[in-house]
């Protein structure tokens, strides 16, 4: 039997070094059984980095290993693969979904643990040839859906889910593993609607009742003071507080994480819509997309030249699938003209040919070339579709990259963005998902697009980073007269960036707004069509 006295998890000392870039410095930690704890920081704090070490993942291994003890009920464990710590009880649900698309949901919560059952054929040869239990995978399944606490339809085939129900797969595939003592939840709630972050919250609770202990990883601070035990707040790859959560408040929060104060976003928003009397720039009339958890029925919407246009509303009411759709990632039908020009729907090429430029919500799927360096990530859609950063010789017969012009570039977009790096040189894999994120929009204001969609921004991103990113976009607007087009799930970052909102609901544009607009107005409008 453990002492009393002794906790689930201690880390002791923690270091570790990337490519001679120091990013955990004697980190110690410590966990009690079905204990809450918020690990708090912005991006490139480390927190990613010191979740990986627990679990054993295998970048921490292939670069170097790290120093320092690890202890679960006091005896020093050193996991040299994910496997195993998931069979001493640790189980992590990653920001980046780790799920089949053509399996339902009950096979991915019992992927590779699947109840089997005998049949003549496996008795004479091998159990190789035992069939599954489907009734044992039923009833598995539905257990771990109930220890949740979050409904989800255990049919349901993971590439017709909304994102938020792919999220809560994950985290019932981790509770379906009967050793389960601790859980790293890394952004769970960031895909999330209100309803469904509550609703996670609440199955947090659920699990420290029952003895789970969890790490809450996310920058909605409110969830960590309405969760948590205990906030563990880091920055540049150390622990600078910890306190019990009912003992501080999220201004605090924010000043530990970041070292200064930042501006209310309320404080900064619009007032006033400059563009009022700009000429129309991009017509959409009666757009349909096929988009796998959102609904695009029949948008028609109106872009004036310059100004920064938001698309709000609820999860899966058709602000993802108006931006997915116009640049050819979903199929689309309707019309789109720009600057009087018809736009082909469903050819990506045509559409960057006209001068669009897309920063998707999916980073990672759809961003990123994660095993190149950043420069080639930043420079690459430029050289290929606009012939930028190549030198020609011969009369042209021969172009060859401009490493020189690439590096710049690359250079100036990090300085600007702060982007946490090593050098131009490092992975896009390498970095933390904020500063992924950044290289997304250091890629399309390198094309210095005329028009520019940019989906979820700041998601995943930490306060102060998210300030910064908003600021770019501005001054990327402003600066260059690009017009931006910004679909966010946060109000309060579109009502502080842009000039007008548009609200999509049940597929359709509900109303459009001035950025200044009360709260309540747009939350009107968010319901008008919910269906």
């Amino acid at each position: 039997m453990n002492n009393p006295g002794t906790p689930l998890l201690e880390m002791r000392n923690i270091k570790k070094n990337f490519f001679g870039n120091q990013v955990l410095t004697d980190i110690n930690l410590t966990l009690r059984e079905g204990e809450v704890i918020g690990l708090v920081g912005e991006n490139g704090a480390g927190k990613s980095t010191l979740m990986r070490i627990l679990f054993g993942a295998d970048m921490i291994r292939e670069t170097g290993g790290y120093g320092g003890d690890i202890l679960i009920n006091g005896q020093k464990v050193q996991f040299n693969s994910p496997f195993e710590a998931i069979e001493a009880g640790i189980g992590m649900v990653h920001q980046e979904f780790s799920l089949i698309p053509g399996f339902a949901a009950k096979e991915n919560i019992l992927l590779n643990r699947e109840p089997k059952k005998p049949n003549l054929a496996s008795r004479i040869f091998s159990d190789r040839l035992d069939t599954l239990n489907q009734n044992e995978i039923d009833e598995g399944a539905e257990t771990a859906i109930e220890k949740m606490g979050v409904h989800i339809d255990k049919n349901m085939v993971i590439s017709d889910m909304p994102v938020g129900h792919k999220q809560f797969t994950e985290i019932a595939r981790e509770l379906s593993k009967d050793q389960l003592k601790i859980l790293i939840l890394d952004e769970p709630t960031a895909v999330l609607t209100e309803k469904e972050a509550e609703a996670l919250l609440e199955s947090i609770r659920g699990m420290a009742e029952r003895g789970i202990a969890v790490i809450f990883i996310t920058h909605r601070l409110q969830e960590i003071l309405a969760v948590c035990d205990r906030v563990v707040v880091m920055r540049d790859g150390y622990i600078v507080n910890e306190s019990a959560a009912k003992d501080t408040n999220v201004k605090e929060i924010t000043r530990w994480m970041v070292g200064r104060e930042i501006r209310s976003e309320t404080e900064s928003s619009k007032t006033e819509d400059n563009h009022a009397d700009a000429k129309t720039i991009l017509e959409i009339r009666r757009l349909w997309v096929d988009m796998p958890g959102e609904i695009v029925r029949n948008v028609n919407l109106d872009v004036r030249e310059g100004e920064i246009l938001g698309i709000g509303g609820l999860a899966g009411q058709g602000k993802l699938g108006i931006p997915n759709g116009i640049m050819g990632l979903y199929e689309a039908g309707g019309q789109v003209r720009f600057d009087g020009q018809d736009i082909p729907l469903n050819n990506p090429r045509k559409c960057l040919d006209s001068s669009f430029a897309f920063v998707s919500e999916d980073r990672r799927g759809v961003g990123l070339l994660l095993d190149e360096s950043l420069e080639w990530n930043i420079a690459f859609p430029a050289m290929q579709i606009q012939n930028k950063f190549l030198k020609e010789y011969f009369g042209g017969l021969i172009k060859w990259r401009d490493e020189k012009a690439i590096e710049e570039i690359t250079k100036q977009y990090i300085d600007e963005l702060a982007i946490k790096c090593t050098s131009s040189k490092q992975k896009a894999k390498e970095l933390s998902g904020g500063n992924q994120q950044k290289v997304c929009l250091a890629k399309a204001f390198a094309l210095h697009p005329k028009l520019l969609f940019v989906s979820e921004p700041t998601r995943g991103i930490d306060v102060g980073a998210k300030a910064l990113v908003l600021d770019a976009l501005k001054r990327f607007n402003r600066e260059n007269g690009v017009t931006v087009v910004m679909v966010s799930s946060e109000l309060e970052e579109l009502r502080q960036t842009c000039d007008r909102i548009a609200i999509v609901s049940g597929g359709k544009i509900a109303g459009i707004l001035p950025a200044s607009e009360s709260l309540e107005n747009f939350g009107a409008l968010m319901l008008s069509q919910v269906k």
